[in-house]
C-alpha cells in the first residue's frame, strides 16, 4: 500500500526517503536510531494525529530536527537571512482505483512532477504571524516559536484534510506503554470503530441513546419532580436532570471491552497489546490497511510471544502492510529476515536479497541472536564456546580492550550453518571474520567451499595451518612452546599430557586460559583475524 515515505526535518530525520516492502517491515536498530520516530511520522501523515490528539495540539519544538534548528540559529546569529526550519512528511501510495478520486494528484515533491496517490503534512511558519515571529527571533531566544507555525495537511490532489481519509485505515499499537481513558484508550476505540460496519455502529449508537432516554423518563422522573417541588431555578428557569445525549458522550467512549469478564484496563499489559494487535489485523480484508506495532515483545513471556507471532502470521492478509519495531531476535527470525529494515542515526537500509532458504532456516531456529549480528559494527564467527572464550582473551591481550569495546561482537556457531551466517553478513555489508579448525583439510579447500560468501576484504576466513595441528588446542600449544607455563595456566599436574587434557576438557581449558594471570601468544591465524577486524 505505502510505496515511499519522504521525511524532511522531523526529529532525527533531516531528509530521508524510505521504500517499505509491500507486506512486512521489521524495523531494528539501536536506541535512538529513529524507529519510533519513523512510525510516528507515517502515522502523522496518514491520520493527522499523534497520541490520539491532532497534530496542531501536540506540536512542539522537539519535533523539528535539532541539527537543522541549530544551523538556523547559527545562520541568524551570523546575519544570514535564512528561512526557519520546517517539517515535511509525504506518504506515497499505490495507484489503486479507490485512491484515484480523492488522493491522486501531482502536489508532491517528486521531480520530475508526476501524479501519484498520497498524503502530505507540512508544518511551516504561518504567514499571518510573520511579524511576531521576527520579533521573537530578534530577541535572541534559541527556542523555535512553534506558536507561530501552522499545520497544513493535504492530499496529493491538493485537497485539505481535517480527518483521516476514509480510504486509509491505520492502526497504531504501542506495546511499551498502554494508555487508557475510562478503560479504553483512543487507539483501541479507533480500531473498534473501524472494525464495525457503518450500519452496526448506527444501530448501537441509537440503542445507546434509547437506553439513556429511558433512564431519563423512568429513573430520573422522581428526582426531577422533587426538584420542581423545591422550586429549584437558574436565571428564572426550572432545573431538571437528564442523561446527556450530546455527541461527546457517544457509545464508543462509554462501552468498555471485557477480557474473561474483566474490564480491558484490568487485563495485563501484554494481553492488552495482544488484543489490540489481533483486532487491528483481523479487520475486513478488502480494506487497505496499515498496521504499526511498537515492540510487541514487551510484557510477553516466551510462550505468549510464540502465540502472538503465530497469530500475526495467521492474520496477515494480502491487503495489509505491517510495520513492527523490535529488539527481539526471536521475533525477527520467526517473522522472517526478509522483512528486515535496519535503522541507524536517521537512515534506513532495506535488505531484500536474503535467500528464501536462509529465511526459513532461521525461522526454524529462532533462538539464534541474529539481531546482535545485524546491529554489530563488525563481528567474528567461531566454532564453539571454547573458541569464543580464548578469542576474547587473546584480543584483550593484543589490544588492551575487549572486542565489544571496539564494536566487535563474537558469535559462537554452536553447530549452526556457517554459510547462513555469512550470507547475513554479506547482505548487511558487515565486516566479518571466520575462525575455524582445519580438521586436516588444506585451508584453501575450505575457503573455496564458501565461494563468494568470503571475499578477503570485508569477509574473510582464518584457518589454522594443518602442520600446527587440526584443532584449536594444538594450535595454542604450538604458539606457546613453554610447557611449564602452559601447565601453570592450565593448572595441571606433571603427569598430565597438555594436549590430551585440553582436547578432553575443551571448555574448562578455555576458561582457565581466559582467567589466567599469565599472557599467552595467540595462534597465528587468531592474530591475523584480529588485525583484519581492526582494519590493520
Amino acid at each position: 500500500m505505502i510505496e515511499k515515505v519522504r521525511i524532511r526535518g522531523y526529529r532525527i530525520f533531516r531528509d530521508e526517503t524510505f521504500f517499505p516492502q509491500a507486506k512486512l517491515n521489521i524495523l531494528v536498530g539501536d536506541n535512538e536510531s529513529g524507529k519510533s520516530s519513523l512510525l510516528e511520522a507515517i502515522g502523522l501523515a496518514l491520520t493527522g494525529r499523534v497520541n490520539g490528539r491532532r497534530a496542531a495540539e501536540e506540536l512542539n519544538p522537539y519535533w523539528f530536527n535539532s541539527k537543522l534548528v541549530a544551523e538556523f540559529f547559527e545562520a541568524r546569529a551570523a546575519g544570514d537571512p535564512v528561512a526557519p526550519p520546517t517539517i515535511d512528511i509525504e506518504v506515497f501510495l499505490e495507484n489503486r482505483d479507490e485512491f484515484a478520486r480523492h488522493l491522486l494528484g501531482a502536489h508532491n515533491s517528486d521531480m520530475p512532477v508526476h501524479e501519484s496517490a498520497g498524503v502530505r503534512m507540512r508544518i511551516e511558519p504561518d504567514a499571518d504571524y510573520a511579524e511576531e515571529m521576527e520579533q521573537h527571533l530578534e530577541s535572541g531566544s534559541v527556542i523555535l516559536p512553534v506558536e507561530y507555525y501552522s499545520v497544513d495537511w493535504r492530499t496529493f490532489k491538493d485537497g485539505v484534510l481535517t480527518k483521516r481519509p476514509k480510504e486509509l485505515t491505520t492502526a497504531i499499537i504501542d506495546s511499551r506503554t498502554i494508555r487508557s481513558n475510562n478503560g479504553v484508550d483512543w487507539h483501541l476505540r479507533h480500531i473498534l470503530s473501524d472494525h464495525l460496519k457503518p450500519e452496526d455502529k448506527a444501530q448501537v449508537s441509537l440503542a445507546f441513546r434509547t437506553v439513556k432516554e429511558e433512564m431519563t423518563r423512568q429513573h430520573l422522573a422522581s428526582v426531577n419532580e422533587g426538584m420542581r417541588e423545591l422550586g429549584s431555578v437558574l436565571n428564572g428557569q426550572p432545573i431538571s436532570l437528564a442523561m446527556d445525549q450530546s455527541s461527546r458522550t457517544s457509545w464508543d467512549s462509554s462501552v468498555v471491552p471485557h477480557v474473561s469478564d474483566l474490564p480491558f484496563a484490568m487485563a495485563g499489559q501484554g494481553q492488552q497489546a495482544t488484543i489490540k494487535i489481533e483486532l487491528a489485523m483481523a479487520r475486513r480484508a478488502h480494506q487497505a490497511q496499515v498496521v504499526m506495532v511498537e515492540e510487541p515483545e514487551n510484557h510477553l513471556s516466551h510462550t505468549s510471544l510464540n502465540m502472538l507471532v503465530k497469530r500475526i502470521n495467521d492474520l496477515a492478509g494480502d491487503e495489509q502492510q505491517l510495520f513492527i519495531t523490535t529488539h527481539s531476535s526471536f521475533l525477527l527470525n520467526r517473522l522472517g529476515l526478509d522483512g528486515l529494515q535496519l535503522m541507524s542515526e536517521g537512515t534506513i537500509s532495506t535488505f531484500g536479497q536474503i535467500s528464501a532458504s536462509t529465511v526459513k532456516y532461521f525461522q526454524k531456529l529462532p533462538g539464534y541472536d541474529t539481531l546482535r549480528m545485524v546491529l554489530a559494527d563488525r563481528f567474528v564467527l567461531v566454532e564453539g564456546p571454547s573458541d569464543e572464550l580464548v578469542f576474547e582473551r587473546f584480543y584483550y591481550d593484543e589490544t588492551g580492550s575487549r572486542p565489544i569495546e571496539h564494536g566487535i561482537d563474537v558469535f559462537s556457531m554452536r553447530g549452526l550453518s556457517l554459510s547462513r551466517c555469512l550470507e547475513l553478513a554479506k547482505v548487511t555489508g558487515k565486516r566479518c571474520a571466520v575462525l575455524r579448525d582445519n580438521d586436516g583439510i588444506p585451508s584453501e579447500d575450505l575457503i573455496s567451499e564458501l565461494g563468494d560468501l568470503v571475499n578477503g576484504t570485508s569477509r574473510s576466513a582464518f584457518i589454522g595451518e594443518p602442520a600446527l595441528g587440526n584443532t584449536l588446542e594444538p594450535q595454542i600449544l604450538n604458539a606457546n612452546p613453554d610447557e611449564a607455563q602452559m601447565r601453570r595456566v592450565l593448572d595441571i599436574t606433571e603427569r598430565a599430557d597438555p594436549q590430551k587434557w585440553m582436547s578432553n576438557n575443551k571448555t574448562e581449558a578455555a576458561l582457565r586460559i581466559a582467567d589466567s594471570d599469565e599472557r599467552l601468544s595467540p595462534p597465528p591465524y587468531f592474530r591475523r583475524a584480529i588485525e583484519f577486524l581492526r582494519g590493520e
